[in-house]
């Protein structure tokens, strides 16, 4: 990137050295300079925005552009002929009706340019359309939230991350609040990011589109991921919703999260560490490493023990899942260190038969 923005000023100022050096229409030297150098940043300018511009878009505009300046030099020729007048008034409508065909032949070319299958003709053009739906859009809730770091990290992830300007300025507002839990959750956002553009298997993008007319941030999201045909990254549930009824793919990483729960099935073993009491009689609750919470009857009184379990039935809720479980101290055994400093010993054969018999499921009580 630094190398790209030498290229640039060395382009600008090669521009300037020239109008310098050369001196067109007889400019004074330091005017040719300037204005070879506002020339240099104009035209840097629009190759920055150029950039952003999608391949069906250039292709429709050139298109149009040519398909104008066809049609205005054949008006051009009628008018030389018909058109009576001095020389001076028949190049003005020349000059004007070039000028107007070609602008609306490159406006009009860009707009329907979407409308093309480039996909259809395979080989350079085929990866078009594969290009633009690796792009994914990261939602405010997502950076804050950080876990799109370790996502990122694992390789999961491939294409390109887009970060819109418009959700840095939220994150910047939240940064700047004055209330204390809002202001470090902006902070972590930004740190979030940071750690983003330091993955070395990762490429970020910043990108500069807006929707003016639009004030709420997720409507500017839904927009952006239709004009890009990409997908969105959040974990805020009414955004998933929204974007769902707008035709808008949606990753959710709570949905992932969710997904990467350990499955369990009744009559499994397994370690569990007894954090609190249960809210039934004689229960003790547990929770595992990815937040999934465990309740084991016949467990009050082994508070902060690590006992083995037998599980009865597992309960998938809106909130997420939950395990119920038996502790059987004939069949499993406590421990005094935490859960997972010491291997599961396989239980005997009769001693699971007999566990089975006296397990019987638990379900939540309203």
């Amino acid at each position: 990137m630094i190398d790209l923005y030498f290229i640039r000023a060395l382009f600008a100022l090669s521009l300037a050295a020239s109008g310098w050096f050369l001196t067109p229409f007889n400019f004074p030297p330091w005017g040719a300079a300037t204005a070879g150098a506002v020339i240099g940043i104009l035209i840097v300018f629009f190759e920055m925005r150029l950039k952003q511009v999608s391949l069906k878009r250039l292709i429709g505009a050139a298109t149009g552009s040519i398909l104008g300046i066809i049609g205005a030099f054949l008006i051009a020729l009628i008018l030389s002929w018909a058109l009576p007048g001095g020389r001076g008034t028949v190049s003005f409508f020349q000059l004007l009706i070039l000028s107007v065909m070609a602008y609306v032949g490159l406006i009009v070319g860009a707009t329907k340019g979407d409308m093309l299958n480039l996909a259809a003709l395979g080989g350079l053009f085929g990866g078009e359309n594969s290009t633009k739906q690796s792009f994914k859009i990261l939602d405010t809730s997502v950076i804050i939230d950080g876990r799109i770091a370790d996502i990122a990290e694992t390789g999961f992830f491939d294409g390109t991350l887009v970060v819109p300007q418009f959700v840095l300025r939220e994150l910047q507002l939240v940064a700047d609040s004055a209330d204390s839990m809002k202001r470090n959750r902006g902070r972590r956002g930004l740190d979030v990011l940071q750690r983003l553009q330091k993955t070395a298997a990762l490429n970020i993008q910043i990108l500069e589109d807006d929707f003016p007319a639009i004030r709420e941030v997720d409507l500017k999201l839904i927009e952006l991921a239709k004009a890009y045909s990409c997908k969105i990254v959040t974990n805020d549930f009414n955004l998933n919703k929204v974007a769902q009824l707008h035709g808008v793919e949606v990753l959710n990483i709570n949905e992932l999260a969710n997904a990467l729960k350990p499955i369990v099935l009744p009559g499994e073993t397994m370690r569990v560490f007894i954090l609190k009491e249960g809210k039934e009689y004689n229960q003790g609750v547990a929770y595992l490493d990815d937040g999934t919470m465990v309740v084991v009857d016949n467990a009050k009184r082994l508070i902060s023990k690590t006992i083995d379990i037998s599980v009865t039935s597992v309960l998938q809720t809106t909130a997420g899942k939950m395990i119920f479980g038996r502790f059987d101290d004939r069949v499993h055994h406590v421990y005094d260190k935490p859960a997972g400093d010491k291997p599961v010993a396989p239980p005997r054969p009769h001693d699971v038969e007999h566990a089975k018999e006296r397990a019987t499921p638990l379900h939540p009580q309203s």
